[in-house]
C-alpha cells in the first residue's frame, strides 16, 4: 500500500504541474462545509458546566442535489451552574468555520440558519461577529472574526437548563462519498469537562461498511473517526468526563444516500425477480460507483473488496441474460479497467487471471453490436494511451493486439529501502457468495502512469480524468 501511494502521489505531482488550470481542482481537496459545533460560552470564566449532551445528525440525500448529502442536525445540552450566583450570559453557535479559516477556497460559507431553544422554549438568536476562537489545534487563522449566532441565557445556582440547537448542514467531497463533521472542541470553554456526550448519526437504513466507510484509511479529505459504533441505523460515538480538545472532533463518511437507495433498490427487484438483466445491471453499476472514487481509483477496505466481487458477479448475470447489449459489456470492461491497470499494470504485477484480454474481450463485443458506442470507443483511447501494445487505432477501426500477445508490464517504481511486489494478493471469500478476485487498488491520490517514463507518461492520467465525468452510464 505505502508503495503504490507514494508511486501515485508522484505521478499527481507531475499532473498538477503540467496541467495547473481549474480543471485539475478535482484532483484537491474539496471545500469544506462549515461543521456543527458545540455552543460556547461568550465569557471567559463560568461555573457553568456542560452535563450532558445528545447530537444527532440524520443524514438524508440533498434536495438541491441527489449526488449530496445534508445532515439535519438536534443537539441537546443539560447545563447546570455549579455556582452560588446566578449567571446571565451570551451563549453562542459558530455559523461558519469557528477558528477563522476558510472552506480551503478563501470562502467563509454559513450554516443559513439555527433554531435554539431554552429549557423547551423558543428564543431568538442574533448574528455577530466575534473572535474566532483558536484552540490548540488551530495555529493558523485567515479571519481573525467569526460569525456567531447569539442567544441570552440565564443559569440559577444549582438548577439544570436544557437547550436545544437545531440546523442543517451540508456534506463535502466527490461523488459518491461526503463527509461530515461535528466539533466538540468548542464545548470546552464550560466549567470542568463534559459529563456524557452521544454523538449519533443516523440513517434512512441500515448501516455497514458498504456505506459508510470506517476503516482508518481516507478519501484524502476525510475519514471516519475511531471509536464508532453501528447498531442497526445509527453509528455512535459515546464520551464520559470528556475534556474535549480538537482531537475528540467527529468525523464520518459516507456513501451519498441516493446512491446507496439504488443499490437496496435494485437488490430487491434481483431478488424478486432473477431474470431481470436490467436490474442485475443497474445493481452492479451501483456498487461499481461506490467503490470506483472520483479519480479512478477503487477502495481497498474489506467491504469495498466484498462490494466489487458482487458488482462482478452482477454484470456477469447481466450479459448471461443480456448478450447483445453493448452497453452492458461496455459496463463490466469500465469495472474491471481500474483493477488492472491502476492495482496490477502500474505495480507490474502479472495478469495472472488474464483481465487485459477480458477487457479488451468485451469492448470488441460492445463495439460489434452497436459501432457507435462512443464509451467503449473512449476507453479502448484510453487503453491505447496507458498499455503499449495492448490496442491500437487504425484508420479501420481496432487492432486488439494483448488478444493474441501479452503486453509486457512496466517494471514497477521501487524507492531504495523498499523491495519490489511480487505477486498480487487474493481476496477471500466474503459473506456474499462472489468470485475470487485480486485486491483493488489504493484510494488515496489520484494518479497516471510510472514516474520515470518522463511528463508525457503523465498524458494517459490526464485523458482518464477527463473521461470520468462521462463514465457514469452503464
Amino acid at each position: 500500500m505505502k508503495q503504490k501511494l507514494l508511486v501515485l502521489t508522484l505521478v499527481l505531482s507531475a499532473f498538477v504541474a503540467l496541467f495547473p488550470s481549474a480543471s485539475v481542482r478535482a484532483d484537491v481537496a474539496p471545500p469544506e462545509a462549515p461543521p456543527g459545533a458545540n455552543i460556547n460560552p461568550s465569557g471567559e470564566v463560568t461555573q457553568v458546566r456542560m452535563m450532558a449532551e445528545t447530537v444527532i445528525l440524520n443524514i438524508a440525500a440533498d434536495p438541491a442535489d441527489s449526488d449530496g448529502a445534508i445532515a439535519n442536525t438536534v443537539a441537546a445540552f443539560t447545563m447546570r451552574n455549579l455556582g452560588d450566583t446566578e449567571e446571565s450570559m451570551q451563549a453562542r453557535f459558530p455559523l461558519s468555520f469557528f477558528n477563522g479559516n476558510s472552506d480551503g477556497f478563501f470562502n467563509f460559507p454559513e450554516i443559513p440558519s439555527i433554531r435554539v431553544k431554552v429549557n423547551g422554549v423558543r428564543v431568538d438568536t442574533r448574528r455577530e461577529m466575534q473572535p474566532a476562537l483558536i484552540t490548540e489545534g488551530w495555529s493558523y487563522s485567515e479571519r481573525e472574526e467569526v460569525p456567531w449566532a447569539v442567544f441570552d441565557v440565564t443559569f440559577p445556582p444549582g438548577e439544570d437548563v436544557t437547550i436545544e440547537v437545531s440546523y442543517t448542514v451540508s456534506g463535502y467531497g466527490y461523488y459518491p462519498y461526503e463527509a461530515f463533521k461535528y466539533v466538540l472542541e468548542t464545548g470546552a470553554g464550560w466549567k470542568d469537562t463534559i459529563g456524557v456526550a452521544d454523538i449519533i448519526i443516523r440513517f434512512p437504513y441500515a448501516v455497514e461498511g458498504k456505506n459508510i466507510w470506517l476503516l482508518e484509511e481516507t478519501t484524502g479529505y476525510s475519514h471516519t473517526s475511531p471509536g464508532a459504533v453501528l447498531s442497526g441505523d445509527e453509528v455512535r460515538w459515546h464520551f464520559e468526563n470528556l475534556e474535549p480538545t480538537w482531537e475528540d472532533n467527529i468525523e464520518i463518511t459516507v456513501v451519498t444516500p441516493a446512491l446507496w437507495q439504488k443499490v437496496l433498490k435494485e437488490t430487491e427487484a434481483v431478488t424478486r425477480n432473477p431474470n431481470d438483466g436490467e436490474a442485475w445491471g443497474r445493481l452492479g453499476k451501483a456498487y461499481k460507483e461506490i467503490v470506483r472514487m472520483s479519480k479512478g481509483y477503487l477502495r481497498t477496505d474489506p467491504a469495498s473488496r466484498e462490494m466489487y466481487a458482487l458488482s462482478k458477479q452482477a454484470y456477469e448475470k447481466t450479459l448471461a441474460l443480456l448478450p447483445n447489449d453493448p452497453l452492458w459489456h461496455y459496463g463490466y470492461a469500465d469495472l474491471l479497467w481500474p483493477h488492472y491497470y491502476f492495482d496490477l499494470y502500474l505495480m507490474g504485477l502479472p495478469d495472472t487471471e488474464g483481465f487485459l484480454p477480458l477487457i479488451l474481450t468485451e469492448l470488441r463485443s460492445s463495439l460489434e453490436l452497436d459501432p457507435n458506442n462512443q464509451l467503449a470507443k473512449d476507453l479502448l483511447t484510453w487503453i491505447s494511451y496507458s498499455v503499449p501494445g495492448a490496442v491500437t487505432i487504425t484508420d479501420s477501426g481496432y487492432d486488439f493486439l494483448a488478444l493474441t500477445a501479452t503486453p509486457i508490464p512496466p517494471t514497477p517504481f521501487v524507492f531504495a529501502t523498499e523491495t519490489p511486489i511480487s505477486s498480487p494478493t487474493k481476496i477471500g471469500p466474503s459473506a456474499t457468495p462472489a468470485p475470487v478476485i485480486p485486491s483493488p487498488a489504493p484510494t488515496e491520490k489520484p494518479g497516471g502512469l510510472p514516474f520515470c517514463g518522463g511528463a508525457a507518461l503523465v498524458l494517459p492520467a490526464l485523458f482518464g480524468v477527463l473521461l470520468l465525468s462521462k463514465r457514469r452510464l452503464h
